[in-house]
């Protein structure tokens, strides 16, 4: 079964899940030609192993704190906060509290 992304001019809603995170996964949003968004929903501790993708990407942070790890740096998030990536660039996250992120991906 294809997953549900939303149609273009349709409101997506990004408020904090709040006492929903425990209970929420990590949902792909959009995919289009040239980008995706996904709310990566991550408990405190977990994270996403080091990785790479051909496009740029952001992270923002929705709620929570979360660290993105790439070689040589550690940009630490907080909710209201968001970082850019280089295409190619390798990297991990790891959730220093409950978080959700929403991530986008340059798919060009």
């Amino acid at each position: 079964m294809a997953l549900k992304h939303a149609l273009p001019f349709e409101a997506i809603d990004l408020q904090p899940l709040g006492e929903r995170l425990a209970g929420s996964v990590s949902t792909s949003l959009i995919k289009s030609n040239s980008l995706q968004l996904i709310r990566v929903v991550l408990r405190t501790g977990e994270g996403l192993p080091e990785h790479h993708v051909g496009g740029e990407i952001t992270l923002q942070c929705l709620e929570g704190r979360a660290a993105v790890l790439t070689p040589g740096r550690r940009i630490e998030l907080s909710a209201g906060q968001v970082t850019l990536l280089p295409a190619g660039e390798p990297h991990a996250v790891q959730a220093i509290d409950d978080a959700s992120l929403l991530l986008t991906v340059s798919l060009q």
